[in-house]
């Protein structure tokens, strides 16, 4: 196995609220009250869509607001990865991935682990550091390995997937990934979004089933997986590993297209979340006086173990 490289669930197809639109000669994102599935082939007119996409729709017979899943993984962070993320803008490399104590940061001198007090609280971090997030699901029979993935730095959708994850997954006795599931766009309004409003995703069970039947179907697709010899635990691990290979799970033509739909361009003096480049960050006066701090600490704790 190669080293360094995180190596992530196999992805046929994006999951997305919108698309990148030219406006002015610029690329900006559009935000839509729909899902859209697409490939993984894009063209100047933007993502092409999937087969999958115009079979739902038909399907729903309206706008594609509910997606019929599965997900891969039995363990909650396994198939939703969510963590604080700096992006560098130039390149789409994360430069700073943490979870609220901890973060791995890439530096003149390599990757690092070092403390992360949340976006709010870190002078390195502060306004151009917010949640990133990326939940992996199957749609359809064809590739039962294969998955759609959606990416949002959105934390309605996050905070919103990450409990109804939790549920499911204590109230099933860990069976996520045998559960008929449904992913489901909501809407709201808040203060912030001046009354507009504002959509993000939802996990339910499938449109017409009780939790009960739910329940009921995930024990049936366990006993059939078992008699199969489909070894989830097997899986669950080799994931774990997989991510744990690398540093960051974001390669750099991921991390382009994130930067581009979540990062516009223009937005560099508003400071949204990216940042130009790493060198320009690291020539940031908070920069410094963060790496003095952590010097600091280093040589309290080589004082105090000494």
């Amino acid at each position: 196995m190669i080293k360094g490289l995180a190596l992530t669930p196999p992805v046929v197809g994006r999951i997305a609220i919108g698309k990148v639109v030219e406006k002015g000669g610029k690329r900006l994102p559009e935000k839509d009250d729909e899902f859209t599935l697409t490939s993984q082939v894009q063209t100047r007119d933007g993502w092409v869509n999937h087969p999958l996409d115009e079979v739902l729709r038909k399907q729903s017979g309206a706008k594609l607001r509910a997606i019929p899943i599965r997900l891969l993984f039995d363990d909650v962070d396994l198939n939703l990865r969510a963590s604080y993320t700096l992006f560098d803008r130039t390149n789409g490399r994360p430069v700073c991935v943490g979870n609220g104590e901890t973060c791995k940061r890439a530096t003149g001198n390599g990757i690092q682990a070092l403390p992360c007090p949340t976006p709010h609280a870190c002078e390195f971090g502060q306004g151009v550091c917010k949640p990133y997030g990326r939940l992996n699901v199957r749609i359809g029979d064809e590739d039962e390995l294969g998955s759609f993935v959606f990416r949002t730095t959105g934390f309605n959708s996050i905070r919103t997937l990450a409990a109804r994850l939790t549920y499911f997954a204590a109230l099933s006795g860990g069976l996520l990934s045998c559960l008929p599931l449904e992913m489901r766009l909501r809407g709201k309004s808040t203060t912030q979004s001046h009354r507009a409003p504002i959509y993000y995703v939802d996990l339910t069970v499938r449109t017409g089933m009780t939790l009960a039947e739910a329940l009921a179907e995930a024990k049936a697709e366990r006993d059939k997986r078992r008699a199969a010899g489909f070894d989830q635990a097997a899986l669950d691990l080799a994931a774990r590993v997989g991510f744990a290979n690398g540093a960051f799970e974001e390669l750099e033509e991921d991390g382009t297209s994130v930067v581009e739909e979540f990062y516009p361009e223009g937005d560099a003096d508003e400071v949204t979340g990216a940042v130009g480049s790493i060198k320009d960050l690291q020539q940031n006066p908070l920069h410094g006086r963060l790496d003095a701090r952590i010097k600091g600490r280093q040589q309290e704790r080589q004082t105090e173990t000494g």
